[in-house]
C-alpha cells in the first residue's frame, strides 16, 4: 500500500512564523507564532517541533511549500532560503506559494489583500499580476486568515503543484526600503 504524500509548508513573509503538515488532505499538525522578530532563529526549531508531534522525520516528506510573499522582505528571504536549502538537502521538490494564492483558495469572491504598511495593501486580481494599491482603495478585500490556517493553505497548494514546478523565488512587488551603502567601497592595496 502506498502512503499518502506528506507535505511540509512554512511561511515567515509576516510577524509570525508558521508551519503545516499535510499528509493526503489530513492536517497532521498545524502551529503558528507570531512575532514581529526573530523568525530567523525560530524556524528551524518550529519545523522539528512539527515533525515530533507528528512522528515524523525530515527523510519521511515528499514535499515542501513555502510562502514566497508578498510581505517582509527578511522574512521572506529567511523561508525562501530554508526551504531551498532543505529541499537541496532532502532532494525533494519545493514549491512557492503566494500569500495571495493561499487567500485565493480559501474564498470564491472578492479581493485577496495583504496589508502594507503605510495604509497601503498587496492585492492581485484574477487576471492582474499582483500590485501595491492604497488599503482605502481596495472595495472587496479579503485578507489572510490566521498564520496557522495560512500555513494549512500553503500545503495544501503545494500538493496540488505540478512536479516539475520551479524552485520558489521570493515575491516583491515593491522596491526595498533600504538603500545601497553611499559610501565608496574601500581601496583594495595591492601588496606587490
Amino acid at each position: 500500500m502506498v502512503s499518502e504524500p506528506l507535505i511540509l509548508a512554512f511561511d515567515t513573509s509576516a510577524a509570525h512564523c508558521a508551519a503545516a503538515l499535510l499528509q493526503g488532505e489530513r492536517v497532521l499538525v498545524s502551529r503558528a507564532e507570531t512575532m514581529g522578530r526573530g523568525q530567523a532563529e525560530r524556524l528551524m526549531p518550529l519545523l522539528h517541533e512539527v515533525l515530533d508531534q507528528a512522528g515524523i522525520t525530515w527523510r519521511d516528506l515528499d514535499r515542501i511549500g513555502v510562502g514566497i510573499g508578498p510581505g517582509n522582505f527578511t522574512g521572506i528571504r529567511i523561508s525562501v532560503a530554508a526551504a531551498r536549502g532543505l529541499a537541496l538537502s532532502l532532494d525533494i521538490p519545493t514549491v512557492g506559494i503566494s500569500t495571495l494564492e493561499a487567500i485565493r483558495a480559501q474564498t470564491q469572491g472578492g479581493t485577496p489583500c495583504v496589508p502594507a504598511p503605510r495604509d497601503m495593501a498587496y492585492i492581485q486580481t484574477a487576471t492582474a499580476a499582483p500590485e501595491l494599491v492604497g488599503i482605502t482603495s481596495v472595495v472587496d478585500p479579503i485578507l489572510p486568515p490566521d498564520p496557522a490556517r495560512l500555513a494549512e493553505l500553503m500545503a495544501r497548494l503545494a500538493a496540488q503543484a505540478p512536479q516539475d514546478s520551479p524552485p520558489p523565488a521570493p515575491l516583491y512587488v515593491r522596491p526595498a526600503d533600504a538603500a545601497p551603502a553611499r559610501d565608496l567601497p574601500p581601496v583594495i592595496l595591492d601588496d606587490a
